[in-house]
């Protein structure tokens, strides 16, 4: 089946007794039963809801995994992640990462025994040189948040296979259309559904989507015990999304292209962090591994002061300033203040996250509007 068909129709069908095309949106919060222990297979909606059952098949279906879970937040599945370990294991992730993630990590996992270590992992070499005998998962973000590098998900999997080490790879920069993670030999594959999935800053949802029954159940307990699960509108929300994926994304991708080739040009422009550049350095790895390069970029300004970014995040009239990605209008963000704020200065300093530094989501607006609106805020 072909990626535009597979979307609009993953995880759904007719409802049995309306004949409904949309999945219903199932508001209830517990199930009557025939008999004690006899039930039609829902219980208690925290266990299961009809709703959320057929969101997670659309997240395993586009995955090309064979199990999907759905989470109130990407942060909360990241979290279900983090509960497979004990204390005393160990974590490698990269150093260029979603300041949330790093947050979860620093500040609520550190402290129960769990040792995260930070590295550059564009280099799979890199990694291999950090794991030990106490290497339990290595947690991937490609392309990186927010400076774009990427990171070989085929080549670091299987490094990971010959220490029994889980991958888990964050892929919501490059959404399903333009990455498998499972396809490549990784373990786990995260989303955050806020953001393309679901593809009109209307909800905040997260996804984790596995090939092995054993890793499933051990995630379905966590969430089922945990309770961080989300609602029936919010995976309606979703499901409605995906359909509409491979479109969005088409058109992500066409106008990140145009930006960020704009942008280079510019005399007032500095640096833009794109992996469709083909200087860009994980530009072959991403040729390779994805279909096309979307919608997220960053640059600096050449003269490259705070003030000046500054300026131009609140000059922008069709550039949203706002945290956030991945949905149809385009966003201006400024990591160091915003989404990477939870990291110290000296850390995100260390690997080029500077405070001048700007990110965009390139919505799917006109690309010449887009390019009017920042010629006018850079001046």
């Amino acid at each position: 089946m072909k990626i535009a068909t597979k979307f609009i129709h993953a995880g759904t069908e007719p409802d049995p007794s309306t004949g409904a095309i949309m999945t219903p949106i199932y508001q209830t919060s517990t199930y009557v039963q025939e008999a004690p222990g006899k039930n039609k297979g829902y219980e208690y909606a925290r266990s299961q809801n009809p709703t959320r059952k057929a969101l997670e098949e659309a997240l395993a279906i586009i995955e090309n995994g064979k199990f999907g879970l759905a989470f109130g937040s990407g942060v909360a599945a990241t979290d279900a992640v983090i509960k497979l370990l004990q204390p005393g294991d160990e974590v490698i992730a990269g150093n260029d990462m979603y300041g949330g993630t790093y947050r979860l990590f620093t500040k609520i996992f550190a402290k129960f025994g769990i040792k995260f270590l930070y590295i550059d992992m564009h280099d799979a070499a890199n990694v291999k040189k950090h794991m030990t005998s106490k290497t339990r998962l290595i947690w991937v973000e490609t392309p990186t948040n927010p400076l774009m590098n990427i990171c070989d998900i085929a080549a670091i999997s299987a490094l990971a296979k010959t220490q029994k080490a889980l991958v888990c790879v964050d892929n919501t920069f490059a959404s399903p259309y333009l990455q498998n993670p499972l396809d490549l030999g990784a373990d786990i594959v995260m989303h955050s559904s806020t953001k393309y999935l679901g593809g009109h800053s209307d909800v905040i949802q997260g996804g984790l989507i596995m090939n092995d029954p054993a890793l499933r159940e051990q995630l379905y307990f966590i969430q089922k015990s945990c309770g961080a699960v989300p609602g029936p509108m919010d995976c309606f929300l979703v499901l409605r999304g995906i359909k509409t994926l491979h479109v969005r994304m088409r058109q992500h991708c066409e106008n990140g292209a145009i930006i960020a080739n704009w942008l280079r040009e510019h005399a007032k422009v500095g640096k833009v962090y794109w992996p469709g550049f083909t200087d860009h350095p994980g530009h072959d790895i991403a040729k390779k591994q994805m279909r096309d390069f979307g919608g997220m970029l960053s640059f600096t300004l050449r003269d490259d002061s705070v003030e000046n970014a500054r300026r131009l995040l609140s000059s922008t009239k069709l550039f949203a300033l706002a945290e956030s990605l991945g949905g149809v209008e385009s966003l201006i963000n400024h990591p160091a203040s915003m989404t990477h704020a939870s990291i110290p200065s000296e850390e995100r300093l260390k690997y080029g996250l500077t405070d001048s530094l700007i990110r965009l989501s390139v919505g799917i607006e006109d690309a010449g509007d887009l390019i009017d609106d920042l010629k006018q805020a850079i001046g």
